[in-house]
């Protein structure tokens, strides 16, 4: 999973669960809808935290010092 799209599904994942669980006022037979919206709102917010994480780890490793040295060459073994 590539970090941007774990980012931007978490948080439509927060967004969608927050409108079912604070605007949503239907009655459906057999599902609460506001316990639907906690339910995504979880799910959203632990897929923020992995993806923060991984992108974190990420960040982390593709910064890993590199070890710059000059080369010197001998002009003696070019003719």
């Amino acid at each position: 999973m590539t970090t941007g799209v774990g980012i931007g599904t978490s948080l439509f994942l927060i967004a969608v669960g927050a409108i079912l669980y604070f605007a949503v006022n239907a009655d459906i037979s057999g599902l609460d809808i506001s316990t639907v919206g906690i339910i995504l709102m979880v799910v959203g917010v632990i897929g923020l935290l992995i993806s923060l994480f991984f992108l974190s780890e990420w960040r982390r490793r593709s910064r890993a010092p590199v070890d710059e040295r000059p080369v010197t060459r001998d002009r003696g073994d070019y003719y």
